[in-house]
């Protein structure tokens, strides 16, 4: 049976194998995005609905069509290349740290952190969605970017709501992957060595 509480660095792992599968493939991405719309409580049954009084027969609507386009993997695949050249990102998430002691693994962690961020900050312009300190009370005024904020705890009724920052998020404004090759294999993140 699966651990339903993982460790610091088993939630570390499955967080970067979430992003790296969110990013290369859109099916996975839009379970994960219904996975965090759902509420947290297991669902009851639906009650069953009470007979509407007869309406006026309206025009049919027709659906939008869907915005959803399909993410490359190829920039996936070359982000966790140039996380594993500077990092050795997959060699620390795949490693099987439960015989080694917290202090082996918190040094290792750093090394990973550092070319983890440095990674980040050549190839990506990363600043918080919301400018306020984590901790300050804000009001969202209807119509606020329900995908810049996220809701949490007691949501119940209509903007305005008011809570406190528990994180400001993330937003990327510019990226600069390297350009590659035609002939090159982006699924290839990190080639074998061999000592001669």
């Amino acid at each position: 049976m699966t651990d339903m509480n993982p460790s610091f660095f088993g939630r570390i792992s499955i967080a970067f194998g979430a992003f790296f599968g969110i990013l290369g493939n859109a099916a996975f991405a839009g379970r994960v995005q219904r996975l965090r719309e759902a509420p947290h409580a297991p669902e009851a049954a639906p009650a069953p609905a009470a007979p509407e009084a007869p309406r006026p027969a309206a025009a049919p609507v027709q659906p939008a069509p869907s915005p959803l386009k399909e993410a490359s993997p190829i920039a996936a695949l070359q982000l966790l290349g140039l996380l594993q050249r500077a990092a050795r990102f997959i060699d620390f998430v795949e490693e099987d740290i439960a015989n080694y002691s917290d202090a082996d693994i918190g040094a290792a962690a750093r090394l990973v952190h550092d070319g983890c961020r440095a990674v980040l900050r050549e190839h990506f312009t990363i600043k918080p969605v919301r400018g306020e300190a984590e901790g300050s009370r804000i009001t969202l005024q209807e119509g606020f970017d329900a995908a810049a904020v996220r809701l949490t705890g007691n949501v119940v009724g209509k903007p305005p709501f008011s809570g406190s920052i528990s994180h400001r998020g993330w937003k990327v404004e510019d990226m600069r992957l390297p350009k590659l090759a035609p002939s090159h294999d982006a699924s290839i993140v990190a080639p074998a060595e061999v000592e001669l």
